[in-house]
């Protein structure tokens, strides 16, 4: 996972699954730090740091589009 940055934080695990979906479809590189350590302990995650979504330099334009769009969605809200 050498060269992958922090492209967003969330703060709990059920708000990166339609993401997952979405970065899935475009067959980007990821992964989420500390997904597993707040779905165990969600109370946890402002200490863990939130989870991290974390993808390739190279991708990074084209995470922030999936994410720019997501927000745009009246029913979505990523913090």
């Amino acid at each position: 996972m050498k060269d992958f940055i922090t492209a967003a934080t969330f703060n709990y695990p059920h708000e990166i699954e339609i993401l997952k979906h979405q970065l899935n479809l475009k067959g980007i590189a990821y992964y989420f730090q500390n997904e597993t350590a707040t779905s165990v302990a969600p109370m946890y995650s402002i200490a863990f740091g939130g989870i991290k979504l974390k993808v390739h330099a190279n991708d990074l334009e084209i995470v922030n589009e999936i994410l720019n769009d997501l927000n745009g969605n009246q029913n979505l809200k990523i913090v």
